[in-house]
Order: C-alpha cells, then sequence, then structure tokens
C-alpha cells in the first residue's frame, strides 16, 4: 500500500459516458480527447482514462476510436491511456474493444471491475424512475484478470462498494503473474452507491485496504461528487488520486485542464511529488 510519502499517481478521467447533456464541457471527438488528454499529461498527469463517441455524440465501444485516439495521444507525449469496458453486453462483445487494442500493443491498463451494483442517482429517485444495474459477473471478472495477465496490463478496478475490493483481491490471487490492480474508491454525492465523499469515507477506506490488499496501489475517485474537501486527507494517507469531467459534479463549470492543475496543487502541498509514467509501468 502506498505510503504518504510514496509519489503520487495522477488520473484524470477525460469524460465518462453520461454525455454532454449532463457534463456539457467533456470532449467527444477524437482530436478534442486527444488535445485535452495531451494537455493534462503535459501538466504532469500520467495517467489517462476515455470513453469513446461516435459522429453522432453517442457513446461507443469502436475500438478502431480507441485506437486513433491513443496512438493521438502517444504521439505527442508519454501517458498510461486507457479505455473504459462496456457497461453491458455478453463477455464476448466486451472483451472484445480491450482484445483488439492489446493486440496491437495499445492496452496498457483496463478496466475490470470486481462486483455488481445498481447506480441510481437521486434525481431517479425523485422522478421514481428506476437506475441501472451494472453488472460484473464471476466469468466477466475472471476472463478480464486471464487476459490482463497474459498480455501485460494493469487492471483497473473500481470500488463502487466494499465488497467489491474482497472480491478483486480474492480473484487477483488465482492469477500470480498479473499486475497488481489499482485499487479505486469511488465516491458520490448524488449517485446513491457506497459512500458520500468524507473524511470518515477516506477512513474507512484506507482501513479497507490495508485490511484486503496491504500491497494494492489504492486511489479516490469519484461520480458526479466534489472530491476537493477530502483530497488532502487522501494524499496524507497515501491514496493516489483521479480527477477530471468523468468524475466531476454534474454540470461542471470547470474543464479537465483546471482540476489537473488544482490537484497538482494540493499534491505540492502533501510534498508527495508525482509518479511519473515509467514508474507506474515500473510498479508491481
Amino acid at each position: 500500500m502506498p505510503s504518504n510519502s510514496s509519489p503520487v499517481w495522477l488520473e484524470v478521467a477525460l469524460n465518462g459516458a453520461a454525455g454532454r447533456q449532463f457534463q456539457p464541457k467533456i470532449p467527444i471527438t477524437p482530436d478534442e480527447i486527444i488535445a485535452e488528454g495531451v494537455a493534462c499529461a503535459e501538466l504532469g498527469a500520467a495517467i489517462l482514462h476515455l470513453h469513446a463517441y461516435d459522429a453522432d455524440g453517442a457513446p461507443t465501444e469502436d475500438a478502431t476510436i480507441y485506437e486513433r485516439i491513443i496512438e493521438g495521444i502517444r504521439e505527442k507525449c508519454d501517458a498510461i491511456v486507457y479505455p473504459t469496458l462496456a457497461l453491458h453486453g455478453e463477455l464476448a462483445e466486451r472483451m472484445a474493444p480491450l482484445e483488439s487494442l492489446a493486440a496491437k500493443g495499445l492496452l496498457e491498463m483496463g478496466v475490470v471491475d470486481p462486483g455488481s451494483v445498481n447506480l441510481t442517482h437521486r434525481m431517479q429517485v425523485s422522478a421514481e424512475v428506476g437506475g441501472f444495474v451494472y453488472q460484473n459477473p464471476d466469468a466477466h471478472i475472471q476472463r478480464g484478470l486471464e487476459h490482463a495477465q497474459a498480455e501485460g496490463w494493469r487492471p483497473a478496478y473500481a470500488i463502487y462498494e466494499p465488497g467489491f475490493a474482497r472480491l478483486g483481491a480474492a480473484w487477483a490471487e488465482k492469477y500470480p503473474q498479473l499486475k497488481t490492480p489499482v485499487y479505486r474508491f469511488m465516491v458520490s454525492d448524488h449517485l446513491l452507491f457506497g459512500l458520500s465523499p468524507s473524511v470518515k469515507a477516506i477512513d474507512f477506506y484506507h482501513w479497507h485496504i490495508a485490511a484486503t490488499a496491504p500491497d494494492a496501489p489504492w486511489m479516490l475517485s469519484a461520480l458526479d461528487a466534489d472530491i476537493t474537501g477530502v483530497m488532502d486527507h487522501a494524499l496524507e494517507l497515501g491514496a493516489h488520486l483521479r480527477v477530471g469531467l468523468e468524475d466531476a459534479p454534474f454540470g461542471s463549470e470547470q474543464s479537465n485542464m483546471d482540476l489537473v492543475e488544482y490537484a497538482l496543487q494540493r499534491i505540492s502541498a502533501s510534498q508527495r511529488g508525482l509518479a511519473t509514467p515509467a514508474e507506474i509501468r515500473a510498479a508491481d
């Protein structure tokens, strides 16, 4: 587990799947995503996470679009760039983009979410509208980790509920050559999973990762949440950090670059320093 003096892995989630209806400033086109990804990397972010959109502005899992974006960023800067995982679908369908990117040497990290969860917003409850059930059966988790081990990419676990960490740790033990997953503990102000951002939540997750996967890197992450009030505390406890418009409160007036610059100020104040892409790649 990272110490409170280890360099911070700074990740930027550039856009997400909510679309401009909820997050108007997200980059959508490949050129927009490349430009903002490069700008964030040049500021100091080592990891870039992205969702692809088609020509009509709808989310897509088209591997050729991911390929264009990843190659476009790599041509201009050094960063670890990784795509999302389809929110639904059969196993083969969900894995196909990752397999295609890995075959072309374009996959350094990938999403493997170790559990299933109801993703329901307060607005949906108020309107008596059901949310979305994000399903990740064990067979999907297992296949993701098998592929990660075989192709040498690092799994990124989104920990929506505490049990995700327990299940993810148990499955990871089955793959001794696997790069250690990153445990991204998810908080939200308005989506009703897990915990809201608070000092007590960060303390709990700090204790939970120490008990569950003590040698793993852990990261503060969010959806529709303001984490500025707990960022310093998380950094003090050794957390890594993810920011970006995918994670920010819906309707954010800030850009991805604004969010990175604020994170850099807090990292500087913590005196932990920034990890480079090379340092992250070299980690177990």
